[in-house]
This record gives C-alpha cells, sequence and structure tokens, in this order.
C-alpha cells in the first residue's frame, strides 16, 4: 500500500495537509496569480481537501495577511486560493516549473507534490470529470445538457500571463480554473450563460463548469469553447504597431462589438437608474488614496486627480447602470476572420465580487479600452501618441454607431473613469509588473495635470 493510500474518495481532513503548509508558503508568493505579493503571508490554513482521482488532490487554502478578522468571522482576513495538487512516491524530471516540493513531515511525508495542473494526464482526467456531471465530496461537475464534450482531447497549459491557469483541450475547448476563490457565482459563468441566452454570438457560452459547496459555495472553473486561429486584439495591435499599419479599422469594428455585448448585458439583467456620480466619485476617491498609499510614486498627483473625480459629481449622470465586463482591455478581446468576440468577464480580481456583480456606467469598460490602446502604442520606441489617439476616436465612433449614444459627448464621466483606471494599473503594475510601472504613471501625469 502506497502511503497516499490514506486519502479518502470524498474528502480527506485538513490535518493531513498541514504539513504542506511551509512548501506552500514559499511557493504561492511565487505564483502570477498570487494577490498578496507585497504582503507577508502570516499564515495559510487548509479549508478543504478532495481526492479528484488518485494522486491529485483538490485544496482550497487561506493565505492570511494579518489583520482582524472579516464580517461575521467566519473566515479570517487574507484570500481563498484553489490548487489541484499532484502527489508522487518517485519525482519526475518532467515536472520542471510545477515543482512544489518534497514533504518532509506529517501524512506526506517523503512524497513530492506537484501543480497537477502542469501534468498532461491530469489534465485529461480533470476533462473526463468535466464531460460527466457528478459530485466528489463538496465539488459538483454540472455542464449544458445540450452541448457533447468529446473524450481523448490533449491538454495543454495556456502560458499567458493571467490571474488564473487555463488548459486548453485539443484547440476546442479552453478551461479557466480560477485561483482566486470568493464565494458566490463568478461573472465568467453567470455573465456568457446569460448572454448565450440573449444569442449574443460575441461571446463564447459555458459548456461545462466546477463548483464547490464548502467552506462556502463558489465557481471553481468554467468550459468554454476555444477560438482556433484567434488572434487577441493585444497581440493584432502590437503587430500593427510593428509594422507601422494603422488600426482604425480594427478600432471601429470593436467599439461596435462592445456595443452589442452592452446592448446584449442590458436585455441579459436589470438596468438601474443613471449613475449615481456623487457616490461613484466618493468611491474613486477612496481608491486614490488607498493607492497613494500604497505607492508613493503617485502621491504627487492626487490633488489633480481628485479634481476630475470632483467633477464627476456634477456632470451629466450619462448612461443608465448595468452589468458590464468590468475589466475590459486589447487582450480581452478575440478576432476570429472578421469578427470579434469578447471574453473573460471575470472583473478586475481585486476587487470583491458582489461590486463585480453590481450594476456601472458603460463608460468605465469603455475607458478601460482606452487605457489600453495608450499601453500598446507605448510599447514602441519612439512613442507613437498620434496613433493611440485614431484608435481612441475610432474605437468610440464605433460604439456610438451602434450604442445610440457618444463616449466621446460624456467628457466628465470619461475623464473620471479613465482616470479611475490609470490609478487601478498603478497598483496594479506596482505589486505585479514594476518595470511596466512607468506606463500609468504617465497617464497619471496626464490627467492630474492637463486634465484631459
Amino acid at each position: 500500500m502506497t502511503k497516499t493510500a490514506f486519502l479518502r474518495p470524498r474528502s480527506a481532513p485538513a490535518e493531513s495537509l498541514e504539513s504542506l503548509a511551509g512548501l506552500l508558503r514559499e511557493w504561492l508568493p511565487l505564483q502570477r496569480w498570487f494577490a498578496g505579493k507585497d504582503r507577508p503571508v502570516t499564515d495559510l490554513g487548509v479549508l478543504s481537501t478532495t481526492e479528484l482521482f488518485p494522486g491529485c488532490l483538490h485544496v482550497l487554502v487561506h493565505a492570511g495577511h494579518g489583520g482582524v478578522p472579516a464580517p461575521g468571522g467566519a473566515t479570517p482576513a487574507g484570500d481563498c486560493y484553489q490548487l489541484l495538487l499532484g502527489v508522487r512516491e518517485r519525482p519526475s524530471p518532467r515536472l520542471g516549473k510545477a515543482l512544489i516540493g518534497t514533504v518532509r513531515d506529517g501524512l506526506l511525508a517523503g512524497l513530492t507534490v506537484y501543480d497537477a495542473l502542469q501534468d498532461p494526464r491530469a489534465a485529461q482526467l480533470l476533462l473526463e470529470r468535466l464531460r460527466r456531471p457528478g459530485t466528489a465530496g463538496p465539488l459538483h461537475f454540472e455542464g449544458d445538457p445540450a452541448q457533447e464534450v468529446p473524450s481523448g482531447l490533449v491538454p495543454r497549459v495556456l502560458n499567458a500571463e493571467q490571474s488564473n491557469s487555463s488548459l486548453v483541450y485539443g484547440d476546442e475547448y479552453i478551461l479557466k480554473v480560477f485561483r482566486r476563490i470568493q464565494p458566490g457565482v463568478n461573472p465568467d459563468l453567470e455573465v456568457p450563460g446569460a448572454l448565450a441566452r440573449q444569442g449574443c454570438h460575441r461571446v463564447p457560452a459555458p459548456v461545462a463548469w466546477l463548483r464547490t459547496t464548502h467552506p462556502f459555495k463558489a465557481t471553481l472553473g468554467v468550459l468554454q469553447p476555444y477560438l482556433r486561429n484567434a488572434a487577441d486584439g493585444w497581440t493584432l495591435a502590437l503587430d500593427a504597431l510593428a509594422a507601422g499599419d494603422d488600426f482604425t479599422a480594427q478600432a471601429h469594428a470593436l467599439g461596435r462589438a462592445t456595443a452589442d455585448v452592452h446592448l446584449a448585458l442590458s436585455s441579459a439583467f436589470p438596468v438601474g437608474a443613471p449613475g449615481e456620480n456623487g457616490r461613484t466619485a466618493a468611491a474613486m476617491t477612496e481608491r486614490l488614496i488607498t493607492a497613494a498609499h500604497a505607492v508613493p510614486a503617485l502621491q504627487p498627483y492626487v490633488p489633480g486627480l481628485r479634481s476630475a473625480f470632483a467633477a464627476l459629481a456634477t456632470c451629466d449622470a450619462g448612461p443608465p447602470a448595468q452589468r458590464i465586463h468590468g475589466d475590459l482591455h486589447l487582450g480581452q478581446v478575440l478576432r476570429a476572420g472578421r469578427e470579434w468576440f469578447v471574453i473573460d468577464f471575470e472583473g478586475e480580481p481585486s476587487r470583491p465580487l458582489s461590486e463585480r456583480r453590481s450594476a456601472h456606467s458603460p463608460v468605465r469598460d469603455i475607458a478601460g479600452m482606452l487605457r489600453s490602446f495608450d499601453y500598446a502604442a507605448r510599447q514602441r520606441r519612439p512613442w507613437r501618441p498620434e496613433w493611440a489617439r485614431r484608435c481612441r476616436e475610432a474605437y468610440c465612433a464605433g460604439y456610438a454607431a451602434r450604442a445610440g449614444w457618444d463616449p466621446r459627448k460624456k467628457h466628465g464621466l470619461l475623464r473620471a473613469y479613465e482616470t479611475d483606471r490609470a490609478v487601478y494599473e498603478v497598483l496594479y503594475e506596482a505589486r505585479h509588473r514594476p518595470d511596466w510601472l512607468p506606463v500609468p504613471m504617465a497617464a497619471i501625469e496626464r490627467l492630474a495635470v492637463r486634465g484631459d
């Protein structure tokens, strides 16, 4: 009998994995999707463990960063992460970067642990679980009964820079495994499903999904069709810049596609009243103060940036609040043939799930895409601000042609939301990609000093 024989078919006691804490405490902060890189991990606890199949554990861990317990006292302040851990008696040289380490003590002493999503066999077995609805302890595998996923699809890890992990199966399907888990339905399952029922072809519909009921109800992963031969907007924009090509036709079409998605969202979910600009301005100001405290380089610009939010409180209320994408940029759109598609409706992972599932002004999405054109333009030297300006104009014109209102005529709203986005980018880059910090800081200087 092997050392892994103690694992139960449904779930294993959390104590059985406490010996992993030391390894995970070192491994987690090195992962691209770990949100607490700027804060020390003060405690690490196992919330749930389930054996998916022999040699593979599904684990939810809580990484604490100090502070007081969350409201209600159920879970201490910190983040919950989803891990799929492979367990072997002998390490394989093919594990490479997937290797987490060898457990020194406890029930797993002497066993090698690794990220199972990097293991082709484990990835194939995971798809098999998704192909057949059922349960494993608190885990529920569900899907669209009208969609039949074939077996035997070869998996590969998508090595894109993202806050989750994705597997592509046979260039037919893509499985997004959420890493940072919050209670509730993830918008990346909820929104595409609702849009599919609206007949919106701009968003791939969910085929199967994984959720849990313990320690709380949450979405863990979503399987969707994979758009083969598609290119993301970021890559296309950089290719155009490198070749010296114009990108306005693509930007115009992308504006129309964004409006199509917004119109479908306004039909699929309740629409609110025009935005409460005073409350929105206060929330933006609070985020600015928090970001400036974390990133000192932002502090000299705070007075100028606050003026953008102050002006929001008295400007045109703009279009009604509705469900939106929440984190729209060139990396979240794909072009296949002549069509644009919108993906990744999870929203900004750093924001609470309740906020990401609530209604917001569609100007927020538009501002995100406008900032993305600026990001792309600054990847080339010398910087080509006129390229970004033309793309911004074309995108807004395309949006206006489909939506019936022009974002450029909502100057106060657009400036405030673009400023708020730039503040978010500063905080994000400072935590995850310090080398990129000059990109949003250039926008901060423009928005604060010139007020445009």
